[in-house]
């Protein structure tokens, strides 16, 4: 594929005939200089599900490694270190680094070791007083993006029911156990972006996957908007915590669970036409969405009469129902996107 200097450029070329029998196009020059490309050497021409053609200089089906390099000597505290850490991986550096002039302080190894944990694929492989390499254990087409998006969608809509549960009951360990469970929700949806990001690095790892750039770029934000829906959950939680302290009326915790099933209801139907690529069932489902937000709407007023304290948890609960079926709607769309660009 291109690097930073020849990405983005397009340019037109006209196919011409050699031999009476083969059509021949020509490779730009400033592309074939940038990736170091002579006279006689092997390219790599990959079709792809959607018709087009990619060339790549790397003809082999071995993964680019990737390599990345911090210096925390000055460094000093574990969260900056921590952010850098993930960056690296969703970019899908293959091998991470992290070196300091003197020993390395108990905050950098505390931040390697929450990262590896946060992590799918990456282990401490080397560790010394000054010194910390981490590498990639897991092969990208191990894991395929429908898969994961399954897994996230289960998690996340046990996560709303156990919060939902947790308001009805005042079950402070179910709503903690929601807020853990979150954890869980964020290492699969970084493995997506890291693997998206990797694709469109690497012509011939799409092709390995078997999805396009559009597919692999439609599932990504699929697993954002999941990854939100796993946040409302968790608001939900807290809120279930508060509201455990402040015990509220069965005419006001029904209402809030009959909305909050039926929002998840939408997000099931929402998924369903996903991997079904159903676009009559994603357009029912953004249908379904715009009436569940006008309803969810009116909530808020189960707020009226309470306490300050409980009128704002109720009122937080009820907008992340609200937004739950919106975004049930957005994973809708995005099914409508990836479908018209396949049949296109």
């Amino acid at each position: 594929m291109g690097t930073d200097a020849v990405e983005g450029k397009m340019d037109i070329r006209r196919v011409q005939m050699t031999g009476g029998s083969s059509f021949v196009v020509t490779l730009p020059k400033e592309w074939t200089t940038t990736m170091k490309v002579k006279k006689n050497d092997p390219v790599r021409v990959i079709t792809q599900p959607d018709g087009t053609l990619l060339i790549t200089a790397h003809v082999s089906d071995e993964q680019a490694q990737r390599t990345r390099e911090f210096d925390v000597s000055t460094c000093t505290s574990a969260s900056p270190l921590f952010r850098s850490l993930i960056g690296t991986y969703i970019a899908g550096c293959s091998a991470i680094t992290i070196r300091s002039k003197t020993r390395l302080p108990p905050f950098v190894r505390m931040a390697v070791r929450d990262f590896t944990q946060m992590t799918i694929g990456q282990e401490v492989m080397e560790e010394s007083d000054t010194t910390i390499r981490i590498k990639d254990l897991l092969s990208p087409s191990e894991l395929s993006f429908e898969n994961t998006l399954k897994r996230m969608f289960v998690i996340v809509r046990a996560m709303h029911r156990d919060a939902a549960t947790a308001v009805g009951t005042g079950a402070r360990e179910l709503a903690r156990e929601v807020i853990d469970e979150d954890r869980d929700v964020d290492r699969l949806h970084w493995l997506i972006a890291r693997q998206t990001n990797m694709i469109m690095k690497n012509a011939s790892l799409s092709k390995k996957m078997g999805v396009t750039l559009i597919t692999a770029s439609n599932y990504s934000v699929v697993a954002r908007i999941l990854e939100r829906i796993g946040d409302h959950a968790v608001r939900i939680a807290r809120n279930a915590l508060v509201l455990a302290d402040h015990p509220i009326e069965q005419e006001i915790t029904d209402p809030l669970g009959i909305a909050s099933e039926h929002s998840l209801g939408i997000l099931e139907r929402a998924v369903a036409s996903l991997f079904s690529r159903d676009m009559r069932l994603a357009n029912q489902t953004i249908e379904e969405s715009r009436q569940a937000d006008a309803h969810n709407r009116d909530l808020h007023t189960l707020t009226l009469a309470q306490p300050a304290e409980t009128a704002i948890a109720i009122g937080s609960i009820a907008e992340s129902i609200r937004q739950l079926g919106e975004d049930a709607g957005g994973i809708a769309e995005s099914v409508i996107n990836d479908v018209v660009d396949r049949e296109g």
